[in-house]
């Protein structure tokens, strides 16, 4: 989603590379606390705000990189959905003032007027990342008390049901949602992964507890396909498949598969998995700390799935957002060392204006990744609202 994650992924072909001989440089040397990250935040909601367009919106829905010119016409403006979503959760996290208010509403208006997103073409499917995140972000709207109005609320639970149809037609066989199309071509996808399965399944179920018309079924579903895309040494496999890809420097490996490894930890544990205990969300926080130099690497690479692992450089803020909500899984006590931790490596890739990006080609990537950043940032400052 999303940044975007794979939202904007052209194909996976990992490339074996000898790994990094030293470390990247230690972020504990940045020490971001609690009113830093206050601060943070502000700045990144400033760049939202300025780069908000009258119509609410951000970015283009357009092509704005030749990098996807072998795409469908319909998947630059899921791209935009998706990326607009992710802004308008981000807005929805913080502080309330009047200009963020304003830009809230805005956003929202803009997502409600849209016209649903589609499939692109018989192999393009990208429409399941608007749906994956547009559909939290109408959840989270019918439950803020700002769109309580009864003409606005209805609006929002309409396209929230629309979005969860798009979902609900779209999971696959086994289970998950993805973004291409599999082994068979058919109206109902046949290829998912675990990432962008893992990312909605807590909104499916807070939407159940919402009395939404959502079917369990769809969520168990998503559930036993994420469950089973776990492996014994704590790495999360990309797709589930009989077996992870090949043994040594895959993307199925540990270091390949640090973000996988949070969002799917976080959405099992929010989901009732009693398998994924503290210790386990730990386990999986401490991998994403030693191993956090293959994100580093990845980060602003071009050219999807080129670095070691066969990480990609829009893993960076997607991974980051989710360590946070893992993290706030586990008793409260322990929160703050962890969020200290990870603040530092929110920090250091943040620019002057206040956004955050990771991947450098297309306009929704800088939107969706500053919402990424404010959203990990959020996580960790104490009475924060929890949107995700």
């Amino acid at each position: 989603m999303l940044a975007l994650l794979h939202v904007l992924a052209v194909s996976f072909s990992p490339v074996a590379t000898p790994a990094p001989a030293q470390d990247a440089p230690k972020s504990a040397e940045l020490a971001i606390d609690v009113d830093e990250a206050r601060t943070r935040v502000g700045r990144a909601v400033g760049w939202l705000l300025a780069e908000q367009r009258a119509d609410g919106a951000w970015g283009s829905g357009a092509i704005d990189s030749v990098q996807f010119t072998s795409f469908s016409v319909e998947t630059y403006y899921v791209f935009q959905y998706a990326a607009n979503s992710l802004a308008f959760l981000a807005l929805l996290s913080v502080d309330a003032t009047p200009e963020r208010d304003a830009a809230a509403t805005r956003a929202l208006a803009w997502l409600l007027d849209s016209r649903l997103p589609k499939r692109g073409n018989d192999w393009d499917v990208d429409c399941t990342w608007a749906a994956l995140y547009g559909f939290q972000a109408m959840v989270a709207a019918s439950d803020d008390p700002r769109f309580q109005t009864e003409a606005l609320w209805e609006r929002v639970n309409a396209r929230g049901a629309d979005l969860y149809a798009l979902l609900e037609n779209n999971q696959e066989p086994l289970g998950g949602w993805g973004y291409y199309e599999g082994p068979v071509v058919s109206n109902r996808p046949t290829w998912s992964t675990s990432f962008a399965t893992a990312c909605v399944i807590p909104a499916l179920v807070r939407a159940k507890g919402m009395g939404w018309k959502v079917d369990p079924e769809v969520a168990a579903r998503a559930v036993r396909y994420v469950d089973r895309c776990r492996l014994p040494d704590g790495g999360v496999m990309y797709d589930l498949r009989p077996l992870p890809r090949r043994p040594g420097e895959s993307i199925d490996n540990v270091k390949g598969s640090l973000g996988r490894i949070q969002v799917a930890n976080w959405a099992l544990r929010r989901a009732g998995v009693a398998s994924v205990t503290d210790e386990r969300l730990r386990e999986g926080l401490e991998s994403f700390f030693e191993h956090h130099k293959f994100l580093d690497v990845a980060r602003m690479r071009p050219i999807p799935h080129e670095a070691y692992y066969a990480n990609a450089a829009y893993f960076y803020m997607f991974a980051h957002c989710y360590a946070a909500q893992a993290i706030n899984e586990l008793p409260e006590p322990e929160r703050a060392g962890w969020h200290r931790r990870l603040r530092a490596h929110l920090a250091k890739i943040q620019w002057d204006d206040g956004s955050s990006l990771d991947f450098p080609n297309m306009s929704c990537m800088q939107t969706a990744g500053t919402a990424f950043s404010i959203l990990a940032f959020q996580a960790g400052i104490p009475g924060a609202k929890a949107i995700l």
